[in-house]
């Protein structure tokens, strides 16, 4: 399928109302996703390593990162997001080396994160990528997501500070967008949108207001995050529990969806 562009996919973020990103994990639910009206996808770290046998952080095979997503791009018509964790590489070089082969299979933004590390060395791995996209004539969409509140780094009176400095560094290193996991208060979303050029990316949380008031506080993205493969993996436990211990057979027959339904979708 055609590669979506990335002005495209940039777009999609000054709509009226944020762009609602759904996370897929492989290829099956990237074209589910797209069936059911997704303008973009984006893959969620998690949901990838789980489905690929690995734990979540930093644990992904970039191999085997490069040909999931290949397989993405090949059912789907809309932009693809790739969640890569911290980019797989404390070496910036290599860090730009691994989006520069999503890049090479139609992969059109990224998400790269701090973690609990030096905000300067994500600077110095987003100056890299945007570095060897404009060397190589070719767009990112570069989201740079900062764990300020997620993982407490500083206290909750000065988190909303923490986040809007490091934004201007990510900016300055050639970021697009700031996804702050964990943020929740509509105060300080609006502090933080009004005090940087970078779109705001929120994920669903426990105590996110409504989307419309999301957009007032501006908000330009809203990502399921690793929601979904979670609710499909406690289903699934569920369901194999009660097979394996109950011998109960009629719930995976009760809410299935029809073998042609799903068939018909690829």
């Amino acid at each position: 399928m055609k590669t979506p562009s990335v002005s495209a996919f940039h777009a999609l973020h000054l709509q009226a109302q944020p762009l609602k990103l759904p996370n897929a994990w492989d290829a099956g639910s990237a074209r589910q996703i797209q069936h059911l009206g997704a303008a973009a996808i984006a893959t969620t770290s998690a949901g990838v390593a789980w489905s690929l046998g690995y734990r979540d952080g930093n644990a992904l095979p970039v191999d085997e990162y490069v040909a999931r997503a290949a397989s993405i791009v090949r059912v789907i018509s809309v932009p693809l997001s790739a969640d890569i964790e911290g980019g797989y590489s404390d070496a910036p070089a290599q860090v730009a080396l691994n989006v520069s082969r999503l890049i090479d299979v139609g992969v059109t933004g990224i998400n790269i994160e701090d973690g609990a590390g030096n905000p300067d060395l994500l600077c110095a791995k987003v100056d890299a990528i945007r570095t060897a996209c404009i060397r190589r004539g070719v767009e990112l969409y570069i989201n740079v997501r900062t764990d300020v509140y997620a993982r407490n780094l500083v206290s909750a009176e000065n988190r909303a500070a923490e986040v809007m400095a490091r934004a201007q560094t990510y900016h300055r290193a050639g970021a697009d967008g700031l996804f702050v996991l964990g943020l929740a208060d509509l105060n300080e979303m609006r502090a933080i949108a009004g005090s940087t050029p970078l779109l705001l990316n929120v994920v669903v949380w426990p105590g996110l207001a409504p989307v419309e008031e999301l957009a007032r506080a501006g908000v330009r993205r809203l990502s399921a995050g690793s929601w979904l493969p979670q609710t499909l993996w406690a289903q699934n436990a569920r369901l194999v529990r009660g097979f394996l211990q109950e011998d109960a057979m009629t719930p995976m027959m009760e809410n299935a969806a029809p073998y042609s339904e799903i068939n018909m979708i690829f």
